[in-house]
């Protein structure tokens, strides 16, 4: 089977920051789906001015498949696959890494697990071998599993006590009791005691398969070559692994208020809510009102409660896309006794948003930030490959970059004025709060923020 490829343009913003941030590069960037003599399918930009190839991958699977009573694990081994492999021990395999100036890392979220590569074109046989054998033969040694553990573990005690830890862990406890996502990702001093290597072994086992894998890839290597090192880095890993079971995600606490007691001069707040799915056809005009509501200064968060106000430094909400639940997620911090005018004015904020929807002055100036900083996230390789691989995981078209702003254009205030009510769910707010609020009254206990 010989590697197949289809093409789609990179709309013309995107293309003309690029060329300012890499000078010399080529007129036209197309992203080109390539698929290998094997089946492994991978998005391909490229760019043959620099001689540098970069890989992001993605598996399905991260911290959400933690076995109960054992979080942390995905982290874990992330942080462990590039501690030694196949005939390398720790040390040989970093130092393999730094002599050939290879950057190579994994990491592990709610609910993917991925790998990052990047390595001068002529070092790419090399690199993507040691892609390989972390993958497929990483060793888990002793001594680098157990100072990697050390590290995790003081971390999480530095951070247990700390304010926005504790009120985000009762938040997502209290919305998700039954589901992995009302437990700690990171996992908890106790949990990352009770990992073992066998753990490690089989999370890897069943985690790293072509089944759930994309690939986004920028740089210089063309499709042929590409499809080469697809079969002799990804051919190996099998093709499924055991499955999770799935686990309805519909927030529990809804409206509620819980309040932690910490003797600290200003509490810390969380809020959130559910979302609309990120394949929602309303998401274009969810993104408009997410920058209106709290895209920074100018924003109505920022201006109603900073600005106007000083209650306080920072406040922000943002979209939060799970696998199994999408959210509207949101912080600040205040005074004590500012606390409960801070959540009151949360909630007629949102309010306000949900019975009115903006003004035509903040959705001109929101479309126009949108339409004009998204090229400037993507003015080098490693955000681009991201991107690539972001648009498979959500199962977008090869072109969904083109008229990406014309869509953006296209919503009316009538489209925003109605989504604004599915959105903004004034009446499910669910707020934690850490601290000594003064006038704002619980509405539920809290639950244990540690397990």
């Amino acid at each position: 089977m010989r590697t197949l490829f289809a093409r789609a343009s990179v709309p013309f913003l995107i293309l003309a920051t690029l060329l300012l941030a890499r000078p010399g590069m080529a007129e036209a960037i197309e992203i080109q789906r390539v698929v290998s003599p094997g089946g492994i399918e991978a998005w391909l930009v490229e760019d043959h001015k620099n001689p540098i190839i970069t890989l992001s991958a993605s598996f399905a699977g991260g911290a959400a498949a933690d076995p109960e009573g054992k979080e942390g694990l995905a982290v874990l081994t992330a942080s462990l696959l590039d501690e030694g492999a196949g005939p390398y021990d720790s040390d040989a395999f970093r130092r393999k890494l730094e002599d050939m100036v290879i950057g190579l890392r994994f990491n592990a979220r709610n609910d993917s697990f991925g790998a990052s590569l990047q390595t001068l074109t002529e070092n790419s046989d090399e690199a993507f071998d040691l892609l390989r054998l972390a993958m497929t033969e990483a060793r888990f040694d002793a001594e680098p599993v157990e100072r990697i553990r050390a590290q995790i573990v003081a971390g999480l005690k530095r951070n247990e006590n700390r304010p926005q830890t504790i009120a985000s862990r009762v938040w997502w406890r209290a919305a998700f009791p039954n589901h992995p996502y009302g437990r700690p990702s990171s996992g908890t001093v106790e949990s990352a005691g009770r990992i073992t290597t066998a753990d490690m072994k089989a999370f890897a086992k069943r985690v790293l398969t072509r089944g759930s894998l994309k690939v986004g890839v920028v740089g210089d290597v063309t499709p042929e070559r590409l499809g080469v090192l697809l079969d002799k880095t990804f051919g190996p890993l099998p093709e499924n692994g055991a499955a999770t079971p799935a686990v309805p995600a519909e927030p529990a606490a809804i409206g509620e208020t819980f309040v932690v007691e910490s003797p600290v001069p200003q509490s810390v707040v969380v809020f959130g809510h559910r979302g609309i799915p990120r394949d929602d056809p309303d998401r274009f005009a969810a993104s408009i009102l997410m920058e209106i509501m709290a895209g920074g200064f100018g924003s109505r968060l920022t201006n109603e409660i900073r600005e106007k106000r000083g209650l306080t430094y920072g406040i922000y909400a943002y979209t939060l896309p799970l696998e199994d639940a999408q959210m509207i997620m949101g912080g600040v911090s205040t005074r004590n006794d500012k606390v409960a005018e801070t959540v009151g004015l949360v909630r007629e904020i949102w309010a306000d948003m949900a019975q009115n929807g903006p003004t035509e002055e903040e959705v001109r100036d929101a479309k126009t930030y949108i339409n004009g900083s998204f090229p400037m996230r993507l003015t080098s390789s490693r955000p681009i490959a991201g991107l690539l691989v972001s648009l498979q995981r959500d199962g977008r078209p090869i072109d969904y970059l083109d008229g990406r702003a014309d869509r953006i254009n296209a919503v009316t205030m009538t489209d925003l004025k109605r989504v604004a009510k599915r959105l903004f769910l004034t009446d499910e707010l669910t707020f934690s709060v850490v601290g000594q609020p003064k006038g704002l009254t619980a509405t539920a206990p809290a639950p244990e923020s540690r397990s």
